[in-house]
């Protein structure tokens, strides 16, 4: 399903680039401020679409599949190629304008575009691994002037040592507002990961302007729904999703993420705001004008990512200018946009206790009155009848039967079978809207999760030695993560699958530092899993036969070579 949207979307946009002689302005990452993804094309019709041709083919000359949003300005278009080097094209002349080139660690689904009210500042703005930066959109050069000599530091500012924080950078790009950029981020989900505070960086200095603290600190609004002192050790609360922007009325809409440690919350009894909020700012200030949390103490993951849908709605004849947010776990909550008042019900229900010693789930959670969008439950007669063979579908038939169940049932020490899962509902790019009509587009994933807690041994860090050989303890914590992490692509004996290719003894060919890399930020066709702790990350590595310490920095045994074309930076 979603191969087809992604192929009808590169069509059409052939289609349009012919009827018109140039192509029109996609400036934003998801189109438009609004996020709304919707574009007319008065060129395409029922009588004519099946004439769509493919008028011509950019190649990225190397092996990653992109999750990139191009942007296209003034006929040129940037674009993710040739080894993670953002390249301008025109698309008049289907020529590559510059190159600059090995951005690996650069925000993988887009970038920002700004330019000054006369048009002589022209420039991209994106995160690259835990660095803000700026380059010149005409030449492709670097902007020093930006920060400090072109790089401004995401780790300062958080209110944590610099050097603890191992991951700031978000998958998505941000949201540009006048001469602001709002930036989430992505800190990572295990014990002691950084805050994911909301921060906007001016576009023409790299200063920091204002921060919204998504664990609030004491005297702020929320404080009292968290442990004393909270703030000063809990993690997550993070936008790494996508931020909708009403420009005309300066209102940013931020999806919030869960705290850490996802599922086990212990350590952060009440209610967790503002995580799994939808948070309305002013975009100026930072100043929260409404929050609305959709699940509360989350110990399910069930972050919302999906963009936040700005529509007008008619309800009880009148016209509401609204704000729609789907969730992983299947509803879709809309609300007015200004107030923050939901536009349909939403009733606060029990859900069950939990079981595990130390925790306290909330004792009820938000339903929206509205049609489920997902299946809410996991049943043995749910098993498809194809792909699997009997004796696979009797083993998991009996797992199911045997598993824990239901919405907002907490994780326990005994297996707990989720659907819709924290991967499943509605996620990130899942959303579209026609704004005027009032219509929201929305994509369901049926993926379910299995949950099972496992405690730790006092003293047990749960991952042994970090240098030096391999012992049985680390190798066995590595099979046991790359079991969860990595065998569902790579293959349970890591010899591949038509998916990912084999790692047998890749440890033997690169170090920490790349591996690293990959598994935090991404590379081909493996998105960024940024919440494996370096310590797991470590012992993955033992367990495909590395035996280097760990080492941060580059890694000598990766080589960088210049792509072909007009590279102008590297």
């Amino acid at each position: 399903m979603l191969q087809l949207i992604r192929s009808t979307l590169c069509a059409l946009f052939a289609l349009a680039f012919s009827a018109l002689g140039s192509a029109a302005d996609w400036r934003d990452y998801g189109g438009t401020p609004d996020q709304s993804k919707y574009v007319v094309l008065n060129d395409i019709t029922k009588d004519n679409v099946d004439q769509l041709e493919i008028a011509w083919i950019y190649p990225t000359s190397d092996e990653r599949a992109y999750q990139f949003n191009p942007i296209i300005v003034d006929d040129v278009m940037y674009v993710l190629a040739k080894e993670s080097s953002l390249v301008a094209i025109d698309l008049k002349t289907r020529k590559e304008l510059w190159i600059h080139a090995n951005l690996r660690g650069i925000t993988n689904r887009g970038i920002n575009y700004w330019e000054s009210p006369d048009r002589k500042d022209r420039r991209l703005l994106f995160t690259l691994e835990d660095t803000l930066q700026a380059i010149d959109a005409r030449t492709g050069k670097s902007i020093l002037s930006f920060g400090k000599q072109g790089v401004v530091d995401l780790r300062e500012g958080l209110g944590r040592d610099p050097k603890t924080i191992r991951r700031v950078r978000s998958n998505t790009p941000g949201r540009i507002f006048e001469d602001l950029l709002l930036l989430g981020s992505s800190p990572g989900e295990g014990y002691f990961s950084a805050p994911g505070h909301i921060r906007a960086y001016n576009v023409v200095t790299g200063a920091l302007v204002w921060t919204f603290h998504t664990i609030p600190q004491p005297g702020e609004f929320g404080y009292d729904t968290w442990p004393k002192d909270a703030w000063k050790y809990v993690g997550g609360v993070n936008v790494w999703g996508e931020i909708t922007l009403d420009e005309k009325r300066g209102i940013a809409y931020f999806p919030v993420g869960s705290p850490t440690y996802d599922y086990y919350g212990a350590d952060r009894h009440g209610m967790n705001l503002f995580s799994d909020c939808l948070l309305a700012l002013d975009a100026r200030t930072g100043k929260r004008l409404w929050h609305f949390q959709m699940v509360h103490h989350d110990l399910w993951d069930y972050d919302p990512t999906a963009a936040p849908q700005l529509l007008t709605v008619r309800k009880d004849g009148k016209t509401i200018d609204a704000v729609a947010q789907a969730t992983k776990q299947g509803f879709v909550f809309v609300f007015d946009r200004v107030t923050g008042e939901p536009v349909w019900p939403i009733e606060e229900r029990p859900v069950p206790k939990s079981e595990v010693p130390g925790e306290a789930a909330w004792p009820t959670q938000p339903f929206s009155l509205l049609e489920p969008t997902a299946r809410q439950s996991v049943e043995p007669d749910d098993l498809t009848p194809f792909f699997i063979s009997d004796a696979e579908r009797a083993e998991w038939k009996a797992r199911i039967e045997k598993a824990r169940a239901g919405l907002f049932t907490p994780p326990s020490l005994s297996e707990l079978a989720v659907l819709p899962g924290a991967v499943g509902g509605t996620n990130w790019g899942n959303t579209a809207a026609d704004p005027a009509r009032g219509i929201l587009y929305l994509l369901n994933q049926d993926f379910p999760s299995f949950y099972k807690l496992i405690p730790l041994e006092d003293g047990d860090s749960g991952f042994g030695r970090l240098f030096g050989p391999p012992d049985p303890a680390t190798l066995k914590r590595g099979a046991a993560s790359y079991k969860q992490h990595c065998a569902v692509c790579h293959g349970e004996d890591r010899s591949g699958t038509p998916a990912a290719p084999s790692l047998v003894e890749v440890g033997t060919r690169i170090g920490f530092p790349q591996l690293r890399r990959t598994v935090l930020y991404g590379m081909g066709r493996m998105p960024p899993v940024g919440h494996i702790a370096d310590e797991e990350i470590n012992a993955i590595l033992k367990f495909l036969g590395g035996a280097r310490p760990i080492r941060r920095g580059a890694d000598p045994s990766e080589k960088v070579e210049l792509p072909a074309g007009p590279v102008v930076a590297s």
